[in-house]
């Protein structure tokens, strides 16, 4: 049974795709019961999935890594979707946390992973309303896979598809000292700057990037990058990092 709608809220259309026809219709019914959500459909292979999206009605899509089409093909399909559909937000379901895993998903463009095995249906409504929202949804673990693959290169060197400088020599000092977890207070001691020229060089980073914060701009590092030069804050809790935060 439908819960009643709330008045004046829009509900999200939203694909789901599992190679498991089971789950999939499981997850499915149970969205289904909330006001907040719209199913599009469900898929269990790439060729359906894509069927879905031609249909364009959905706002965001929930995909497994790996479909009946083989392992990790799920995944493999991210990167198309992102690039046809750029304003279709994706979150990827995965069964284990594995660091490389959970790198390449926010490189393909995830907005979000969400981890099947210990998570909660509730966490699953409520990472699907955060991502709907322009946040970003991770948890403690996903977010330490994400610092150790970062953390392993000093340099900082973000480009065009034409090979150009997209940030200035100063921007990318700036964007180095982010990497190593610095505050804006920090960053302007170490390079000898106001605290006010710090967070107008972030501004302008922002804007170049076409983000809104630095998780932000760690997700755009990775996915623009094979071996990416970021760092990000993090907790022990799922985190959602809201994409109006500046600094």
């Amino acid at each position: 049974m439908r819960l009643p709608r709330q008045p004046g809220r829009k509900r999200i259309p939203l694909i789901v795709a599992d190679a498991n026809v089971m789950a999939s219709h499981f997850v499915c019914a149970e969205l289904e019961k909330h006001s907040e959500f719209d199913l599009v459909g469900c898929a269990a292979t790439v060729g359906e999935l894509l069927g879905l999206f031609e249909l364009r009605k959905a706002k965001l899509a929930l995909i497994s890594a790996t479909l009946q089409d083989g392992s990790l093909s799920g995944l493999a399909i991210f990167p198309q979707l992102r690039e046809k559909y750029p304003d279709v937000r994706l979150i990827l379901m995965i069964d284990h946390p594995e660091p490389e895993l959970v790198v390449e998903a926010f490189r393909a463009g995830a907005r979000g992973i969400f981890t099947c095995y210990e998570s909660q249906f509730d966490a699953l409504c409520k990472c699907i309303s955060c991502v709907h929202n322009g946040q970003v949804w991770a948890n403690a673990q996903q977010l330490d896979c994400l610092i150790d693959a970062v953390a392993q290169v000093p340099t900082v060197r973000l480009v065009n598809a034409k090979g150009a400088n997209l940030l200035s020599k100063r921007e990318e000092e700036v964007v180095r000292q982010v990497a190593e977890g610095l505050s804006n207070h920090d960053i302007a001691q170490q390079l000898h700057l106001s605290d006010h020229t710090v967070k107008n060089h972030l501004f302008h980073i922002f804007e170049k990037l076409g983000i809104s914060n630095r998780v932000e701009l760690v997700l755009y590092t990775v996915s623009q990058s094979k071996r990416p030069a970021m760092s990000v804050s993090r907790d022990d809790s799922p985190t959602v990092m809201p994409g109006n935060q500046t600094h």
